[in-house]
């Protein structure tokens, strides 16, 4: 029999009765000789090794090594090779790929977790994986998020959240590198932002706004006319019915008044 290497396929369909995975399976599963079962066993690892490395492949990058990717989803393929039923008529790579999927992405939640999840997410991950491979089994596919809500009696929004938080990983350093660019290469951390010279303006504003409200109705006048409406001194005077020397003294005093006030802030 000659070893292929196969690729997934994003829905598991129909096999013929007569295709080399079934009589693969249907020879392990007649198998009496442990010998003769771990060679057969052997043997669909091997075909279907390229299903288990284009998983790992999509998980690599993550804070792991990709062999040890691959280690997880060796164990999960040897999962779905001991519960996959041939006489059920469906593709063995559609069947098995949510189960060599889950187990990797339950390696990273178990091993690289860094924030505990609420106990109602976690009771629903734990039955999860067996949901979805039992309906995997009785659908030929794939089931959907409503499918699974069905099955565990819980929301569609609690499934999909709950297959979602197998992908909150390790946090990356801030110094760890991400890419290159025209300066050479840059961290995490120069890829986040820059400093806006005018969120200190935006502080500033914060804390003089309530300083202007409290002072006298005049003063405020004063300083609308003066940096609002950007009149003279004496303009101002005019207005108000007073010097220009006075309206000098009160601007100055006004101005030291909420200096003080934003420094003690």
């Amino acid at each position: 029999m000659t070893e292929t290497m196969v690729a997934t396929h994003p829905t598991t369909r129909r096999v013929n009765a007569d295709s080399p995975d079934v009589e693969l399976f249907h020879a392990l599963a007649e198998a009496t000789d442990p010998h003769e079962r771990d060679q057969i066993q052997e043997h669909i690892v091997r075909r279907y090794s390229g299903l288990v490395k284009w998983i790992a492949s999509r998980y690599a990058g993550r804070a792991v090594e990709t062999d040890e990717l691959q280690a997880v989803g060796y164990y999960g393929l040897m999962l779905a090779i001991h519960r996959y039923d041939p006489d059920r008529g469906f593709d063995f790579a559609g069947f098995a790929k949510p189960t060599v999927q889950g187990e990797i992405r339950r390696y990273f939640r178990d091993k690289r977790r860094w924030i505990r999840l609420p106990r109602r997410l976690q009771e629903t991950k734990a039955v999860l994986r067996a949901a979805s491979d039992r309906l995997t089994h009785e659908l030929g596919r794939a089931p959907t998020v409503n499918e699974l809500a069905e099955e565990l009696a819980v929301s569609p929004e609690l499934v999909l959240e709950a297959m979602t938080a197998d992908d909150t990983f390790a946090p990356v350093s801030l110094d760890a590198p991400a890419g290159l660019d025209e300066d050479g290469a840059y961290t995490v951390a120069d890829s986040l932002g820059f400093e806006d010279a005018r969120f200190a303006l935006f502080e500033d504003c914060a804390t003089v706004g309530p300083l202007i409200a409290a002072l006298p109705e005049r003063d405020r006048r004063i300083l609308h006319l003066r940096f609002v409406e950007e009149k003279t001194q004496s303009e101002i005077g005019q207005e108000i019915g007073i010097s220009q020397m006075h309206v000098s003294r009160l601007i100055s005093r006004i101005l030291v008044q909420l200096r003080s006030g934003m420094a003690t802030d």
